[in-house]
Parts: structure tokens; sequence; C-alpha cells
């Protein structure tokens, strides 16, 4: 049973609900230790200073914030303390928003809602409005001693909370070089087939159909060099060239879907 990393409430209006935050989702990808290749023996990171190459213990660092090559203003332990956000117990909903407005670039992390004990109906009630209302409840929360932008969306009979990054921290599409615009002659034909191409491959998302490839292939390597077993690689697929006829790729990519399709129909 997952555990809360944080207890509170969402507000909106005069309404309070009193809810548990469990983390909606975790990486699972495969940790490795650095060894010494000649008898596996676990590698120890130390910490040594630039000027003149003595190790450094934990209670000899200060934090510093490089201001311009090679100088650094050191910022106190007491100094961050104080500027802090205050951890809060309650996350106001300041508006209401279509989930179409918040480009999906902006998420951070999500987690799970849970109404807290005698909580159901009002979070029920409010899970309920939104999703008849098509909205998205945008308000912040502090966590972990820092303040987030959170937005608190209907999901199945959860509400699920999403950390968004801030604007400063999303890359701006105009830093960007060679974006090709509206100024790009596309061509009819093409643009028909890709359309066609995009309506054929369309489906419903399941994420059940995908997985790590790599991470279970890696696992097994690891298993079968666990049990003993003589591993032989295999050589690496070749990678597909590029495209030089952009409609001869079309054609193809559209016969190769009919052939899925039709193979799917009879097996």
């Amino acid at each position: 049973m997952p555990r809360p990393t944080w207890s509170g409430a969402i507000s909106f209006g005069l309404v309070n609900v009193p809810v548990k935050l469990y983390t909606a989702a975790t990486s699972r990808d495969v940790q490795f230790h650095q060894l010494r290749a000649t008898d596996g023996s676990r590698i120890q990171q130390r910490r040594f200073a630039v000027s003149d190459g003595e190790e450094v213990t934990s209670d000899q660092l200060v934090k510093g914030y490089e201001v311009s090559p090679g100088r650094h203003v050191v910022v106190t332990t007491e100094e961050l303390e104080s500027l802090r956000p205050r951890g809060t117990s309650a996350i106001e909903i300041e508006e209401f928003v279509d989930l179409t407005e918040i480009d999906p670039v902006y998420f951070e992390k999500s987690y799970y809602l849970v109404p807290d004990k005698g909580a159901a109906k009002p979070y029920a009630l409010l899970r309920t409005a939104m999703q008849q209302a098509g909205k998205v409840g945008l308000g912040r929360v502090v966590m972990r001693n820092k303040q987030y932008v959170a937005a608190i969306r209907p999901a199945g009979n959860a509400l699920v909370l999403a950390t968004l990054y801030l604007a400063d921290e999303v890359v701006p599409q105009s830093s960007l070089d060679d974006l090709p615009g509206e100024d790009v002659d596309l061509n009819a034909r093409e643009l028909k087939m890709a359309e066609q191409l995009i309506t054929m491959l369309a489906g419903h998302f399941d994420p059940a159909e995908y997985e790590d490839d790599y991470r279970k292939r890696l696992m097994e390597l690891i298993e079968a060099k666990a049990s003993g077993e003589e591993v032989v690689l295999q050589a690496a697929e070749a990678q597909p060239g590029k495209v030089v006829d952009l409609m001869a790729a079309l054609e193809a990519s559209i016969a190769a879907a009919r052939a899925g399709r039709a193979k799917e129909q009879t097996g």
C-alpha cells in the first residue's frame, strides 16, 4: 500500500475537501552501481577541493551561486530557510480553465488526490462537477519546501493533481532554429496522402500496449548472466536511411498500413 506524500485540503469557494496525496507514477529505469572491473568492488564517490586536492567532508560544505566565472556568492542554510515558502495544508483553487488551454509541455509530475476520512461526499461533488463542466482547477501547493502551480482534474473515479512548470521554465519555440513556418510549400496530393495515412493509423490510447523494450531486453540479459548462461550478443538492426522521395514513402506507408489492417481482420 503506497504512503501519502502530503495531506491537507482542497478549497474552492467556501467548500473544503480534506485529501491525501499519492504519487501517480514512478520511473522504472534500471539502476546500476559502479564497480571495479578487477574484483567487482563497489566504488565510493569522494569530494575534493579543486584548489589543493584535499578531501572535503560534509560538515565543511557550503552552498555557493556562481555570479561570474570563478566568483561565487555563498548563501547560508539559515538564509535559505528564511526564504523557503512555508508549508501549507490547503490547495486553494483560484480559477477553473479548460484542459485544452494547458499545453502538455507544462505538465511536470502527477499525483492522485484521495479523500481523507469523512470527505467522500465533497470529494465526489467536486470531481463530478468538474467532469460535467469540463474544467480543470488551478491553484498553488507547497511540497518539500517548494511552491508549485497545481492543476487538479477529474480522471475516472479520482482527482489527479499535476504540478506545472512555470512559464520561464519552458523553452519558448521562438528560441528554436530551423522550425518550418507557413512559408513551406506543401503539395496538395502529399498532404492528402499524409492525412489518409493518419486516418488509417488512428486508434485509441491504451497505455498497456506500450512497454519499454530496452528495459525488458536488459532485464533478460541480467537474469541470463546471473544464472550463469553464456550470452551471445545479436547484431544491431540497421537504421533506416533518410527519406529521399516523400511521395514514395507515403505510398509505401499506406500500403503497409492496409496490409497490417487486412492481417488483423483475417487473423
